[in-house]
């Protein structure tokens, strides 16, 4: 196996899971030669309804398994996970462009998701007891309900890794699934799906469908009882009106301008060190990488030369082995994107310290990691988001600089402080307006934790995946409540003014008794 080219037949066995009737196909390239990959098939809006109807029937018997049943099946989905990986870090390279170690990241963060949720959805969803508003009454008791077939519409960034955060707590909740999976990532979604279909999750209950989003996503959304959408902020907006006018829930991962805050208290070669990998992992195509640095003076010299120094030496390539620090960009459209926003850069006055052009002597869509100084708000890349290996680096004074800095964005996903001090660390990153706020390192942090909230604030969305609130996205809580006989609660106006005086004396009993 060469370092872009999957075993055809290897691709067509795939291929056979997409839920597609319209004879149509498209062709994927690979990004490490920019040659054809293969031909996928292509989803109809007939081929999304189709799927939630089977879905919805598979779903049934799904929600109605019980959480040990669910369990078991995601816990040997789990096992199966790590023992493909060789074959899922061989397509997810070949269809995203990214390093094995960066590959790798995703499918320990799949198969830690997967984890996660299979053990936390009976405690999270089994139900509890509340504290009832007539205490010996009445007893109240809340229990969660699935919401039935969520519609989940993934990019392909991060195909492995932003599907598990989204279907497997919907499977895990008792939730079927109808996946819109991104051209370039489709490979690899189908792969992790089967893993957990050879499991045990019954085949129909999660459906991927594949297609522009112009023609079936209208589809995918209209189709669903809940609706999970990770991509532009522009489309997500869309995507959050048409759920809002069904009125059914949306978690929405959008677009961000991630900043990261240098203090002056930090050793300037580590702080380089993390900085670089917060940059420039999977060539910065990472809706949680860092595109902006704000650098206190006292260190600013010393941290950008070895910022400069480290990036540079970083190694790019395509094996499907450990030896590359970076990949490549996916596409020719990300390509064009980069270039566009460095050379607007250079024509407007900044300066590049590291990087700034292609590398075709390595393949189609190869960019070398870009280090920009100067940058002012007549350039693209001062607001807009790159999403792809370009930062910029401006120098402040004081802390309260660098915070009014990196709040001043219209985005809000995740950012990052870097100090010597872990409490001076974590009072700067308080006063941040994001998600996500890592200290000391720059994503891997917060985007690990599968038992924390993940999402953005402001234009980067709103709902969060991951933890407990990931996984009651795809339930609706039901309150039931039980009157007790011990007392009949007063139907006539005679029977109220009896109790009157009871009920008055009972609520401030409770309330000198500190019960809610």
């Amino acid at each position: 196996m060469t370092s872009a080219t999957l075993e055809l037949p290897f691709i067509a066995e795939l291929a056979r899971d997409i839920r597609s009737t319209s004879g149509d196909t498209v062709t994927v390239i690979a990004p490490f030669t920019g040659q054809p990959l293969h031909a996928l098939p292509l989803s109809s809006p007939q081929d999304v309804t189709d799927a939630y109807a089977r879905a919805r029937l598979a779903q049934i018997g799904w929600a109605r398994a019980g959480f040990a049943h669910r369990r078991a099946v995601l816990l040997k989905a789990h096992d199966l996970l790590l023992s493909r990986r060789e074959s899922l870090l061989d397509t997810l390279q070949t269809e995203t462009g990214k390093t094995r170690g960066q590959a790798f990241e995703e499918v320990f963060q799949a198969a830690g998701v997967t984890r996660y949720n299979a053990l936390a959805a009976r405690r999270v969803l089994g139900g509890e007891r509340r504290r009832s508003g007539l205490p010996v009454l009445v007893t109240t008791r809340v229990r969660y309900r699935p919401k039935g077939v969520a519609g989940v519409i993934t990019p392909w960034n991060f195909p492995l890794s932003l599907a598990a955060m989204d279907v497997v707590p919907a499977l895990a909740a008792g939730c079927g699934v109808v996946q819109k999976a991104d051209n370039q990532g489709t490979l690899s979604i189908l792969m992790l799906r089967r893993a957990f279909i050879d499991a045990g999750v019954p085949a129909d209950l999660w459906a991927v469908v594949t297609g522009p989003g112009s023609e079936i996503g209208s589809a995918v959304t209209a189709g669903a009882d809940y609706v999970c959408f990770t991509g532009s902020t522009p489309t997500g907006i869309q995507v959050g009106e048409q759920a809002a006018s069904t009125l059914i829930g949306a978690s929405l991962e959008l677009g961000g301008k991630n900043p990261m805050i240098v203090l002056d208290d930090v050793d300037p070669h580590r702080a380089a060190a993390q900085a670089a990998y917060a940059c420039f992992s999977s060539l910065g195509q990472l809706c949680v990488s860092i595109e902006r640095i704000y650098v206190q003076r006292a260190v600013a010299e010393r941290f950008l030369q070895e910022f400069s120094t480290l990036t540079r030496a970083l190694l790019l390539g395509s094996g499907l082995d450990y030896r590359a620090d970076v990949g490549s960009l996916t596409s020719q459209d990300q390509l064009d994107r980069v270039t566009r926003h460095v050379q607007d850069a250079v024509s407007h006055g900044a300066t590049v310290h590291a990087g700034g052009r292609g590398r075709p002597d390595l393949g189609p869509y190869f960019f070398e990691p870009t280090i920009l100084t100067g940058v002012t708000p007549a350039m693209l890349c001062f607001a807009d988001e790159t999403f792809g290996p370009v930062v910029s680096v401006s120098v402040v004074d004081t802390e309260q600089e660098a915070i009014l800095a990196a709040n001043d964005s219209a985005y809000g996903l995740n950012a990052a402080v870097l100090s010597g001090s872990a409490r001076r660390g974590l009072r700067v990153a308080g006063a941040l307006e994001a998600g996500s706020v890592n200290v000391n390192e720059g994503y891997r942090g917060s985007f690990s934790a599968v038992d924390a909230p993940m999402g953005g604030v402001k234009s980067s969305g709103l709902g969060r995946r991951n933890g407990p609130e990931g996984l009651k996205r795809f339930v609706d809580p039901v309150t039931i409540s039980l009157a007790t006989g011990v007392l009949r609660l007063p139907g006539t106006g005679t029977e109220f003014a009896r109790l009157v005086g009871p009920m008055v004396l009972l609520a401030r009993t409770l309330k000198a008794a500190r019960r809610r």
